[in-house]
């Protein structure tokens, strides 16, 4: 059995990050996620990586840029305004096909609003995160242990579809400890990528990595192209997590940090002879829509459970096709819902739907 260790949450994402063959990382310092940076600014030298505390955020994301361009397995970190100052940079990546990694651990918002959890990005991160027709593969961990685990499909996914891939976690995510089995590093070259500006040797064709383009029939061919391998995201790396779910009447859908105190409300609810189960998307693009349509016909309710004024109620509302009605149990500002303030939304359900 592989040995675990006690970790802080940004620290271990960041030690994860390094064994799935990062080696160049970029940022900046805001709280709740500055132990990203300073963990990568110890470990990077030691093992032949490059670290730099950017001036900005937006310099930090173009630096990205220029080192996934190269081929590199490149990363960058920050929390909600700073991921905010980004957004141009991200749109440069998604529309030069650069794969890069996105690491997002939420406070509350909008504005600087606090240092506090949060879940309020989860309309920026799926819908509107910069200009463009675009998408990023958007990870929801809901522990540190898959934290470690979802960096390395975050980077593995961003190569194959030479896309970004971003991990939204939020402050209780990134300042909790727990035991984590940290996975084995995986090296990964640069010359694995034919399409990389890294130097032709003389035996090859210089590649161009470019997001421009002045004939809008040939921007239109790009963004359809893209398209195509989005469908293919959709149908092949939706990811989600089922449980108590088979006779369930209500269904809680809850990702991240709102999962595990959901988990203990449906356990809770259960006890007072409640059917409820829980459909936990680990992807927030692709949106596990399938799982939650194949349940709607057997359900009475929804119910989104989140950290924010209910951002996620509408993703729910079209994979069932509004099927069902969708309630919400929330806190916002940085404020944590409780398990008995879940469970007393679950009761109110189930008074009105019997």
């Amino acid at each position: 059995m592989q040995e675990k260790v006690l970790m802080k949450g940004n620290e271990a994402l960041a030690e994860a990050a390094i064994r799935a063959g990062c080696r160049c990382f970029f940022g900046y310092p805001i709280t709740p996620q500055t132990e990203i940076a300073a963990y990568m600014a110890k470990r990077m030298p030691k093992v032949g990586g490059a670290y730099l505390q950017a001036e900005s955020e937006i310099a930090a994301i173009n630096m990205v840029y220029g080192a996934a361009a190269s081929g590199a397995r490149a990363m960058t970190s920050s929390s909600s305004p700073g991921i905010s100052l980004k957004a141009e940079g991200i749109s440069y990546l998604a529309g030069s096909d650069l794969p890069a990694v996105i690491i997002n651990i939420v406070r509350g918002g909008p504005g600087l609003g606090g240092i506090q959890p949060a879940q309020s990005d989860y309309n920026q991160v799926t819908r509107g995160l910069a200009h463009g027709d675009f998408h990023v593969i958007a990870f929801a961990p809901n522990s540190i242990q898959e934290m470690c685990d979802l960096i390395f499909d975050a980077f593995d996914l961003a190569d194959t579809y030479r896309m970004p891939a971003m991990i939204l976690g939020d402050g209780m995510l990134g300042q909790m400890m727990e035991p984590v089995a940290l996975p084995e590093p995986h090296e990964v070259s640069a010359s694995a990528k034919p399409w990389a500006a890294n130097g032709t040797k003389g035996a090859r064709e210089h590649n161009i990595i470019n997001s421009l383009y002045i004939e809008a029939s040939e921007l239109e061919d790009k963004v359809l192209a893209r398209y195509e391998r989005y469908r293919v995201i959709e149908e092949k790396e939706a990811r989600h997590e089922e449980f108590m779910l088979d006779d369930a009447e209500i269904v809680v859908v809850a990702y991240g940090a709102s999962s595990r105190i959901s988990r203990n409300a449906v356990v809770a609810a259960r006890e007072k002879g409640i059917k409820v189960g829980m459909i936990r998307p680990i992807t927030l693009w692709p949106f596990p829509k399938k799982a939650l349509a194949d349940k709607a016909p057997s359900a009475k309710a929804f119910l989104s459970v989140e950290l924010s004024m209910g951002q996620m109620v509408d993703d729910i509302r079209l994979a069932i096709s509004c099927s069902k009605p969708v309630y919400l149990a929330s806190r916002t500002g940085g404020v944590i819902i409780t398990p008995d303030e879940i469970l007393a939304k679950l009761v109110e359900i189930d008074g009105g739907i019997k």
